[in-house]
């Protein structure tokens, strides 16, 4: 790691994720699997219990039928909180082993996974926190600000032109919700990150990612752009797949064999793509995420100067930190000039007054 610690271009990290990725394909797979698969053995139950008769359409009086759809309301709520829980141990994984593997570490699946567990539920408790940042704050107000718009439209009385200026508020109102939304996700982006490696509490590190990613939000907004491209570009060859195998059974004819088959086919084909791409796709935001962490570091604070001063074992851990940390805000805060290159300034000797 420490021939790599330097300033990063967008293309570089890009190109230091794919060769993490490929290096330990089945580490990040196998740990980026714990959702999906979370979500498969989730679905059957509930497809289940929704197919039992009185959930779905039964007589809103029964008393059967309001006791099955009060469970099937509890189960969902459970569901997708241990989908939640399934989602935040796997990309903590992920943080734990993109940090290992780029240091030149070997990890396992299983180990991964274990180092995420003692502090699980304050990353739990970060993406919570996250969610409410990013998208219920910005998203309420302008719910609440909408509301009030279309009140004032609704009222008898309003012209044309009124309304019509009331409308474009509205609009105004929700595109600057989206881009608030964009921006917040963006400027917290690296708040896993900071929690893993820095072991901060979840508000510290949300604090800490906000510093960190300034001056890079516009690198981190390009990654997510090439992530939903290719994500796009994997679900399209799955649905040409299948559109492939449905054009074929209605080629062959309905109601034959080889037709009933081709539609089974199709069907499997397009969600194992998309399954398939989901597992591939996503542990790639979370590498790059923590090399944007590295970068930053580097940048801002002079991580390179701590991690050659750990690999030397001048300092412990902490007070390397601590003094690249010191050294990062002294040079932001007093810049070198080229006076003070050529001649720096030397203190006098205490005993000069004495001559």
């Amino acid at each position: 790691m420490d021939n790599r610690l330097r300033p990063l271009n967008l293309g570089e990290i890009l190109d230091r994720t794919v060769q993490l990725y490929r290096r330990n394909f089945w580490l990040f797979v196998g740990t980026g699997a714990l959702p999906v698969l979370a979500a498969l053995n989730l679905a059957i139950p509930a497809a289940v219990l929704f197919l039992i008769p009185g959930i779905a359409s039964g007589d809103a009086v029964d008393p059967a039928a309001i006791v099955r759809g009060v469970a099937l309301g509890v189960t969902t709520i459970v569901f997708l909180l241990v989908y939640f829980a399934a989602f935040t141990f796997s990309i903590a994984a992920l943080t734990e082993a993109t940090v290992s593997v780029d240091r030149g570490e070997k990890l396992t699946i299983r180990a991964a996974l274990r180092s995420a567990w003692p502090r699980f539920w304050t990353y739990f408790w970060l993406l919570l926190l996250q969610i409410g940042v990013v998208g219920i704050a910005p998203i309420g107000v302008a719910t609440a600000l909408i509301r009030q718009l279309v009140y004032l439209m609704t009222r008898p009385g309003v012209d044309a032109a009124t309304s019509f200026a009331l409308g474009f508020l509205v609009f105004l109102v929700g595109t600057a919700a989206i881009g608030a939304v964009v921006w917040l996700a963006l400027s917290l982006a690296m708040s896993m990150a900071v929690c893993v490696v820095e072991k901060k509490t979840a508000w510290e590190s949300i604090v800490r990612a906000w510093r960190l990613s300034q001056r890079t939000r516009g690198r981190i907004f390009v990654l997510y752009l090439l992530v939903v491209a290719l994500s796009m570009a994997v679900s399209m060859a799955g649905y040409l797949l299948a559109a492939t195998a449905g054009a074929a059974a209605a080629f062959v004819g309905r109601g034959s064999a080889v037709a009933i088959a081709l539609t089974v086919v199709a069907g499997f084909l397009y969600i194992v793509v998309g399954l398939g791409a989901q597992i591939a796709l996503a542990p790639v935001p979370w590498i790059a995420l923590v090399l944007f962490y590295n970068d930053q570091r580097v940048r801002k604070e002079g991580y390179d100067i701590e991690w050659m001063m750990q690999q030397a074992g001048l300092v412990p851990p902490q007070a390397a930190s601590e003094a690249a940390l010191e050294l990062g805000e002294l040079s932001a805060a007093t810049p070198l000039t080229a006076e003070s290159e050529v001649f720096p300034q030397i203190p006098p000797p205490d005993n000069v007054g004495e001559r």
